[in-house]
C-alpha cells in the first residue's frame, strides 16, 4: 500500500493518509510505503528562492516511523528526475520501481512534469497498470485546511500555537550550542546560544517562546528569545535558551528544542535591570503554562 508526496513536517493531514494507507496495509496482509523526496523539490526548481522546511530529512524519518509507517523510501530529487511525465511516473516510478497495487493519496495531489499529473490521471491509468487509487480529503482545523505552506507561514509569524495544532505535535529544531556574550549570567539567567547548522531549516518568528528542551535523554523546561539581542541591538540575531535548573558545560553540543507557546513579542530594554525584571515575569508565566497540564 502506497503514498507518495514530500510530506513536510508531517502535519494532521499528512497523518491522515498514513493511518489510511497503515489501515489497509493491516487489513491485506501487505506493508504500508510512503516515496518521498529529498532535497525539498522547491529548493532544486527554484534554487535562487529562499525556501524553508518545516522538518529535516532525520526529522521527517523519526515522525514517520511514530506515526506507524513501515517502509520509507527517500527519492533523490533532481533536476532531471522533474522532467519526468506524469505517464512515466507512474509506469516508471508506481507501478515498475514499487509495485503499486493500491496508491493513496492527499487531497489536490500533483505530480509529475510541470505538475501535470492528478487524481483524475491516476484514476484513468490505474486499472491500465493494474492499482487502485484513494483519494483522502483536506483535514481541517477550525474550517481552514490543513497544509505545509499554513504551517510555514504560522511559524515564521509567530504564531506558534497554530503550526502546532495544524501539525498534531509542536514544532521542533535542533541546534548548536555556541558561545555567546554571557550577559545572561550576569542577571541570573544564563542563556544556552544556539546556532542552527542546516541551513534551510525554518526558525520561528522573533518572540520568547516557552520550550522543552532535549538533551541527552532529559528533558528540561526553558524559555527562549529569538531575535536581536534585547540590551544590546547593534549585535546580531541570536537564539538564547534559558534552561530551568540546568548548569552543565553544554558548549559544542546539540540540543533539540520543542516550541511549546509564545509568550510575548521582542523588546528592547533601556538596561540589564529593566530586561531582568522581564524575564522574571517571563519565567513566572512559563511555569505556571507547563504546570497548566
Amino acid at each position: 500500500m502506497v503514498t507518495t508526496g514530500t510530506f513536510d513536517g508531517v502535519h494532521i493531514g499528512h497523518k491522515s493518509i498514513i493511518d489510511r494507507v497503515n489501515e489497509i496495509a493491516g487489513k491485506s496482509g501487505g506493508e504500508s510505503v510512503l516515496m518521498t523526496y529529498h532535497p525539498h523539490p522547491r529548493s532544486v526548481l527554484f534554487p535562487d528562492e529562499e525556501i524553508k522546511i518545516i522538518t529535516t530529512i532525520d526529522e521527517k524519518i523519526e515522525l514517520l516511523e511514530k506515526a506507524g509507517l513501515q517502509n520509507l523510501i527517500v527519492f533523490p530529487f533532481t533536476k532531471e528526475f522533474s522532467k519526468t511525465s506524469s505517464l512515466d511516473y507512474i509506469k516508471k516510478i508506481l507501478v515498475d520501481k514499487i509495485g503499486t497495487k493500491k496508491l493513496v493519496i492527499g487531497y489536490n495531489h500533483m505530480f509529475g512534469r510541470n505538475r501535470e499529473g492528478s487524481f483524475e490521471h491516476l484514476l484513468k491509468y490505474g486499472p491500465k497498470y493494474g492499482f487502485d487509487v484513494e483519494e483522502i480529503p483536506a483535514q481541517t482545523v477550525d474550517q481552514a485546511n490543513v497544509s505545509s505552506t499554513k504551517i510555514r507561514r504560522a511559524i515564521l509569524e509567530g504564531n506558534i500555537s497554530l503550526a502546532n495544532e495544524f501539525l498534531g505535535h509542536n514544532f521542533t529544531f535542533l541546534g548548536k550550542v555556541v558561545h555567546g556574550n554571557k550577559l545572561g549570567r550576569t542577571i541570573g539567567y544564563p542563556t544556552a546560544n544556539l546556532r542552527v547548522e542546516d541551513n534551510v531549516k525554518i526558525i520561528p518568528g522573533f518572540g520568547v517562546y516557552a520550550v522543552k528542551v532535549h538533551f541527552n535523554q532529559n528533558v528540561y523546561f526553558g524559555m527562549m528569545n529569538i531575535g536581536m539581542r534585547p540590551v544590546l541591538p547593534e549585535l546580531s540575531f541570536a537564539i538564547e535558551v534559558n534552561i530551568f535548573d540546568f548548569d552543565a558545560n553544554i558548549y559544542d553540543e546539540h540540543v533539540k528544542i520543542e516550541v511549546c507557546k509564545k509568550l510575548r513579542d521582542e523588546e528592547n530594554f533601556e538596561n540589564l535591570e529593566l530586561l531582568k525584571v522581564k524575564l522574571q515575569q517571563d519565567k513566572i508565566n512559563t511555569v505556571n503554562y507547563f504546570q497548566s497540564f
